[in-house]
């Protein structure tokens, strides 16, 4: 009987140890989710309050980085929210910004306090033609695909935005298409903060816009295999050239000093088992 109990025990704290997991994933994506939804509406202030107090917080966007919290609002609350809706909270008449967020991978550490999701985004964006006179960018209208590798972290029980890392990766006017767009369509940040007051903190080396089809690095290993995948696999040289003559691969490698806190230092490794011990029907 002693044993029986100390077995049911252990499959308790195997099971309770899952459904933590599992429900955890499930915040991190709804955390994702309502993001997407406040930002469609350009309900930046609530964007904003998504995010970690951390210092270590970030987006990276644009081959620059807005670092912390004062960084964070000067994205979201100073250059989007002027440049779309004119310093207001919510949304203008006329104006379209609908982000479609699909394909979530989303891996929880250990410890329940960090995960990482690798996700992709569908936006549709313009203007009604009811608003070309009254709206500064006049009449446009265009599609955007890119590709969220993020990181969050849980304070306070509640899952935060902490690392964002969004790589807008085409873009298309409408009329044209995405085989005819003009390299370098958005225009990169040339300055840094204070000189320009809605700038990054930091701009390095790492832009991508279409016709670049390096791949963003994956947070996670191969499912079965375990292996990562070699940087020379993720960069993209031209039809038939060395892979030397192309750009060098992307990384998701951290700013200097800045580390994770409170998680594990390895991302977890797919196609591990959960609970071994209460797995029915494994292939011999």
């Amino acid at each position: 009987m002693e044993q029986e109990f100390a077995e049911l025990k252990k499959q308790v704290q195997a099971l309770q140890k899952e459904l933590s997991r599992v429900s955890d994933e499930a915040e991190v994506r709804k955390t994702h989710h309502k993001y997407g939804y406040y930002l469609d509406k350009c309900l930046y202030n609530e964007v904003v309050d998504m995010f970690s107090d951390h210092p270590d917080a970030y987006v990276e966007f644009l081959g620059s980085r807005y670092r912390g919290k004062a960084g964070i609002k000067r994205l979201y609350q100073g250059r989007f929210q002027q440049t779309f809706v004119k310093g207001r909270n919510g949304p203008v008449h006329g104006f379209l910004l609908d982000h479609i967020m699909m394909q979530d991978i989303i891996d929880v550490d250990s410890t329940g306090t960090h995960a990482w999701c690798r996700m992709r985004a569908l936006m549709q964006a313009g203007t009604h033609q009811s608003i070309e006179e009254d709206y500064p960018r006049g009449h446009k209208q265009w599609w955007e695909g890119g590709l969220y590798e993020n990181e969050y972290i849980k304070e306070g029980g509640a899952w935060k935005l902490f690392r964002y890392r969004y790589f807008p990766f085409w873009h298309a006017d409408f009329e044209r298409g995405w085989s005819h767009t003009k390299k370098n369509y958005v225009p990169w940040p040339t300055s840094t903060f204070p000189e320009d007051p809605l700038g990054p903190d930091e701009i390095f080396e790492q832009k991508m816009l279409w016709p670049d089809t390096r791949v963003v690095p994956f947070h996670y290993p191969h499912p079965v295999t375990g292996k990562e995948i070699t940087s020379d696999d993720l960069r993209a040289p031209l039809y038939g050239a060395a892979v030397d003559t192309s750009d060098p691969a992307l990384t998701l490698d951290l700013p200097e000093g800045q580390s994770r806190p409170g998680a594990i230092k390895e991302e977890p490794k797919q196609g591990d088992k959960v609970l071994p011990e209460l797995v029915q029907n494994k292939a011999e």
